[in-house]
């Protein structure tokens, strides 16, 4: 989750995390379609959107939206003590908020509070901060390719089971270009946002995911760019515009 965190700075270059209120997944009918970035430098804070359990729920309530700690302790496999427990936490930091509806009894909703909530770029992490970051990525990467694969084979005989963008692709960037490449893809995602009451109905939830790095610097002996030391002969070599049009994809929280 999840990313859905990038650098405010806007000399670095920034990412956003898997899922709800991490990225720019979750939105809600009085939130502003454009929210000023977030930068999340609290340790504290961090280490809190970094326990697995808090992740998976705040993808929950980010795809399936408000939700009770019932309903999450079911989902999840825990007993509404632990989960209860986790929804303060998150709230604690403004991941959560309770909506307000009202329930049975004393009953509980809660939903993922929408932002562009971003991570402070390596160079100015402390030596326990990246120990973090590294741990929430680990978790969020690999929860990321999880909800994919299972969402790919669940989608098989439905009408949304071509819908899955993916592109792999390389182009040549300079630092600031790739600054300015990030937050041009940040626009495109909020120009697509839009109020719950102007929504079609069969719309659903789409979770993207952004990531970019630099390649390794070239040495002797390597492959060039576009060529792989094991590629087949006659396999295409993989260009800037290397793409099917069978995929979309972010985590960006998207806080």
């Amino acid at each position: 989750m999840a990313q859905e965190p990038g650098a405010t700075d806007p000399a670095e270059p920034g990412h956003t995390r898997p899922d709800p209120a991490t990225e720019h997944t979750a939105s809600s009918p009085d939130s502003d379609p454009c929210p000023a970035p977030v930068e999340l430098s609290d340790l504290a804070a961090l280490k809190a959107l970094a326990q697995p359990r808090r992740q998976w729920m705040l993808q929950h309530l980010t795809v399936r939206g408000p939700a009770t700690s019932a309903t999450l302790a079911r989902a999840l496999g825990l007993n509404t003590g632990a989960t209860s427990y986790h929804l303060r936490e998150l709230a604690r930091y403004g991941f959560v908020e309770e909506t307000g509806a009202a329930g049975h009894g004393r009953e509980r909703w809660w939903r993922a509070v929408p932002g562009d909530r971003r991570f402070p770029p390596r160079s100015r992490q402390s030596p326990e901060m990246r120990l973090v970051m590294d741990e929430l990525n680990h978790h969020a990467y690999a929860a990321d390719l999880e909800l994919f694969e299972q969402l790919q084979r669940d989608a098989a005989d439905e009408p949304w089971a071509d819908a899955f963008p993916y592109s792999r692709g390389t182009i040549r960037l300079t630092l600031p270009e790739l600054r300015e490449f990030f937050e041009e893809y940040i626009a495109l995602l909020n120009r697509y946002k839009r109020p719950e009451a102007d929504t079609p109905a069969d719309a659903r939830t789409v979770l993207t995911r952004f990531l970019a790095f630099p390649a390794q610097a070239a040495s002797a002996g390597a492959p060039t760019p576009g060529t792989s030391p094991d590629s087949a002969p006659g396999s295409a070599p993989d260009t800037a515009d290397d793409s099917d049009d069978s995929d979309d994809g972010r985590e960006s929280e998207t806080p």
